[in-house]
């Protein structure tokens, strides 16, 4: 695993700097979200580290300006549900368990 940082915010998304990384770990909600939004606001997962169970969201906000429209882009909340998953088959393979049960 090769890893570079601290980078700064406002030069680590640009597409020539994107080139030298698949993984981008942010301190801060905004630090990530602007440029996550701004690249892939369909296919976007928000992913919070150091909890006890696994968290992803959708890149997106709640948009009760649509909400009951049927116009809505669910790829990210799929896009969220399928790292859900990943993520939960690695945590199991790893722990032999999930949340504390055999």
């Amino acid at each position: 695993m090769n890893i570079l940082g601290p980078s700064s915010a406002d030069t680590m998304f640009h597409e020539a700097a994107r080139a030298r990384y698949d993984v981008a770990v942010c301190m801060y909600h905004d630090q990530a979200l602007i440029p996550l939004k701004t690249l892939d606001f369909a296919g976007g997962v928000n992913i919070t580290l150091g909890l006890p169970f696994v968290r992803t969201s959708p890149d997106h906000g709640t948009a009760f300006d649509i909400a009951g429209r049927g116009v809505a882009d669910p790829m990210s909340m799929i896009a969220a549900l399928e790292m859900a998953q990943t993520l939960a088959k690695v945590r199991t393979a790893k722990k032999g368990t999930v949340n504390g049960q055999s």
